[in-house]
């Protein structure tokens, strides 16, 4: 680390200050599936809650107990903040092998995106409990408030994951870790982009079928 600012690729002669080169020769290799089976098994998980709460949701929307509940126009918000944080993040995981300054900064950039579209949530509920829409009001409140604070904590177990990354990103690692920090990269941005996909789809189904 240089000046205690942002590290630099080593050179040719670089060490890891005991005079040892331990990233030349190294031979062990990171299973780099490891961390994306995890993901995909996690995510076939949340795929299986999901597509059950809808068949639920559907199935129940022509009971005498449905009403119709107006949705926020927050959510378009929340919708725009989400479609932008799978850009960046996406911008983060490219130049993770390039500029470890630049992946910094985007993936900061998604947590920002990650926490305004918590709080654009946490605004929309406001809203409906203003218009006295509660949890309990009838069945199609209740799901609406499942769907959204189910799909909301799985995105902030992303965000912490997000956190995770940044703080990594101001360390300089080689070999083996380096491949880990990169697998730990693509797993956590295929689980943010499934989330991102999710809320499209949760966003479709509450608008459209109402």
């Amino acid at each position: 680390m240089v000046g205690g600012g942002w590290p630099k690729k080593p050179g040719s002669n670089g060490s890891n200050g005991n005079g040892k080169h331990r990233w030349f020769g190294d031979k062990r290799r990171f299973p780099k599936g490891t961390y994306q089976i995890t993901i995909w098994i996690l995510l076939a998980a949340v795929v299986m809650m999901f597509v059950a709460l809808a068949s639920s949701y559907i199935f129940l929307s022509g009971s005498e107990q449905w009403k119709p509940v107006r949705i926020p126009r927050t959510f378009l918000i929340s919708t725009v903040l989400i479609l932008l944080s799978s850009v960046t993040i996406e911008k983060a995981r490219q130049r993770l092998a390039v500029d470890l300054r630049q992946y910094a900064r985007w993936l900061f950039a998604t947590l920002l995106l990650g926490f305004a579209f918590v709080a654009s949530q946490l605004v929309a509920w406001r809203q409906l409990i203003v218009e006295g829409v509660y949890l309990s009001s009838n069945p199609h409140s209740s799901f609406f408030y499942l769907f959204t604070g189910a799909h909301g904590l799985h995105l902030v177990g992303g965000m912490i994951a997000l956190i995770y990354l940044t703080v990594r990103s101001r360390r300089l690692l080689f070999g083996i870790e380096a491949e880990k920090r990169s697998a730990a990269a693509d797993a956590i941005s295929l689980y943010w982009h499934f989330m991102d996909g999710l809320w499209i789809a949760l966003f479709l189904l509450l608008w459209f079928w109402n």
